[in-house]
């Protein structure tokens, strides 16, 4: 497997602990986007970010600073994989909007996009981060549906880590 960069934001907590999840699953050095390791975009062959969705669709704090330099980021060549936490019972509407957002600075930049995740077992009413009737990434939901976060990680693991080769 190259080697893999878990970029992620987070003011609670959870996405910070499903990037350690996930790094430690697949060998990935994780950052913390609010110390602008800008670097690390071009360092690594394979790129996974994470962010939560705050209020009505709101991108993470600390990614409302970094995401312009990912959008500025040479990406061609890599494969990028993105994951989300969500409120699906409080925000329905705007369900992982944020993995949306992530998806729409990196689309078009000549990486390959890996991880979409089918829409079944997700209750919302619309999301920005579901592209053609699945999501652009993996949605998690630790406020209603945290007993299911471990098995959607395993599953998603088993789908991305081929393309990380």
């Amino acid at each position: 497997m190259s080697k893999i960069a878990i970029l992620y934001g987070s003011s609670t907590g959870n996405t910070e602990s499903v990037a350690k999840q996930l790094a430690e699953k697949l060998g990935a050095d994780v950052f913390d986007v609010v110390d602008n390791p800008t670097e690390k975009l071009g360092e690594y062959n394979n790129l996974i970010f994470g962010t939560s969705t705050w209020g009505i669709g709101d991108l993470q704090d600390d990614w409302e600073a970094f995401i312009e330099e990912v959008e500025n980021a040479d990406l061609t060549g890599k494969t990028v994989a993105i994951y989300g936490l969500g409120d699906s019972d409080s925000y329905p509407d705007s369900f992982v909007d944020g993995i949306g957002t992530i998806y729409n600075a990196v689309k078009g930049k000549g990486c390959k996009l890996v991880g979409f995740t089918d829409t079944a077992g997700y209750e919302y009413d619309s999301s920005t981060g579901e592209v053609d009737g699945k999501f652009v990434g993996l949605p998690l939901d630790e406020e209603n549906q945290g007993d299911l976060t471990e098995s959607r990680i395993d599953k998603w693991v088993e789908q991305i880590s081929p393309d990380l080769n």
